[in-house]
C-alpha cells in the first residue's frame, strides 16, 4: 500500500500527536498520507455536510488504498459507516483500553505500518445490517450498522413487549428492556454484555439477543443471513403507550411507539477490514479478554 488516509478520535489523540507520528513515518517511507482533521473543514458546502456524519468522504482522495482509524471501536464504526460506499479497507489502531475491532494497539503501530507497506496483510469482508423503521406503514428511517441495531426502552421505566417475525411468520415475543440484533462483528459488543454468544467475525449470520428479558427461558437466537426480521413494538395495558428507540451502531436513532415496526436484514453493503495478525480469532479474543 502506498496511499493512506487517517481518521482520528481527537479525544484519544489530542493535538493529533499519534496521527502526525504515523504520517511522518509513512512520508519517510515514500508513501502518501493525509489526516482528516487537518483538511476536512476546508472548502465544502453545507449541502455536502449532510451526506456524512463524521467523515467527509469527498475529501478522501479517490486513489486512497487504506483508511487508518485511530481511537477505539467507536472510531472504527463511525469510519466504516461514513465510508462504506467507497469500499476502502480500514485498519483500526486502538488508543483506548479495550477494542475488539481495532486490531492494532499503539505498541505495535509501526510494525503494522511496515506490514501494510510490504503487502503483508489480508482484506476481510464483514457483513452489515440494514434496518428500516415504519410508523403507521410509512417508512420514517433507514440506516446501516456494522455492529448492531438495538431496540431499547425510553422514558418511563417499563418493559417493552416485542413481537418477532421471520420472513413474515410470527416466531416469538419478548417482555424485556429491549433487544439486540447483531452481526458476527457485533457479537463482542453490547450483545456479549447481554449474554449473547461470541461469533467469529468472518461468519455470515444474525443474532437476536433480548436485554434483561422477564422470563427464565429467553436465549439468543442465531439465524442465517438470508432471513428478514421484523420487530413490532407491542401494546401494553395502561395509560401510557410503549415508547422505544432503535439505535444503529450506538449512533443514529429513531423513536418508536406502540405498533411501530422495524425490518432488519443483511445489507448488500460490506465493510472491508485489513487483517495483519495471522493469529486466530480465538487467540485474539483471549488476549483482549485477559487485558480486561
Amino acid at each position: 500500500m502506498d496511499k493512506f488516509y487517517i481518521i482520528t478520535n481527537t479525544m484519544k489523540d489530542p493535538g493529533l500527536k499519534v496521527a502526525k507520528q504515523i504520517r511522518e513515518y509513512l512520508l519517510k517511507k515514500g508513501k502518501e498520507c493525509l489526516i482528516q482533521k487537518e483538511h476536512q473543514d476546508e472548502g465544502h458546502s453545507g449541502e455536502e455536510c449532510l451526506n456524512f456524519k463524521y467523515t467527509d468522504v469527498t475529501k478522501i482522495p479517490k486513489d486512497t488504498e487504506c483508511i487508518l482509524a485511530l481511537g477505539g471501536d467507536g472510531t472504527l464504526l463511525q469510519g466504516a459507516r461514513d465510508t462504506v460506499d467507497r469500499k476502502i479497507p480500514l485498519l483500526g489502531i486502538n488508543l483506548g483500553t479495550l477494542g475488539y475491532l481495532a486490531e492494532i494497539d499503539r505498541a505495535n503501530m509501526i510494525p503494522a505500518l511496515d506490514c501494510l507497506i510490504d503487502q503483508k496483510y489480508e482484506i476481510k469482508d464483514r457483513m452489515m445490517l440494514e434496518g428500516k423503521a415504519y410508523h403507521q406503514g410509512k417508512k420514517i428511517m433507514e440506516d446501516i450498522a456494522l455492529n448492531d441495531i438495538v431496540i431499547g426502552r425510553v422514558g418511563r421505566l417499563r418493559i417493552l413487549n416485542l413481537r418477532i417475525f421471520l420472513n413474515g411468520t410470527y416466531l416469538t415475543s419478548y417482555s424485556a428492556d429491549g433487544i439486540i440484533v447483531s452481526t458476527p462483528t457485533g457479537s463482542t459488543g453490547y450483545s456479549l454484555s447481554a449474554g449473547g454468544p461470541i461469533i467469529d467475525p468472518e461468519a455470515s449470520m444474525i443474532a437476536i439477543t433480548p436485554i434483561a428479558a422477564h422470563t427464565l427461558n429467553a436465549r439468543t437466537i442465531i439465524l442465517p443471513d438470508n432471513v428478514e426480521i421484523m420487530i413490532e413494538i407491542g401494546n401494553r395495558r395502561g395509560e401510557f403507550p410503549d415508547e422505544a428507540e432503535a439505535t444503529f451502531d450506538g449512533d443514529t436513532s429513531v423513536k418508536l411507539n406502540s405498533s411501530d415496526k422495524i425490518v432488519i436484514r443483511k445489507s448488500e453493503k460490506i465493510t472491508r477490514m485489513v487483517k495483519i495478525n495471522q493469529i486466530s480469532f480465538v487467540e485474539v479474543l483471549r488476549n483482549k479478554m485477559s487485558k480486561n
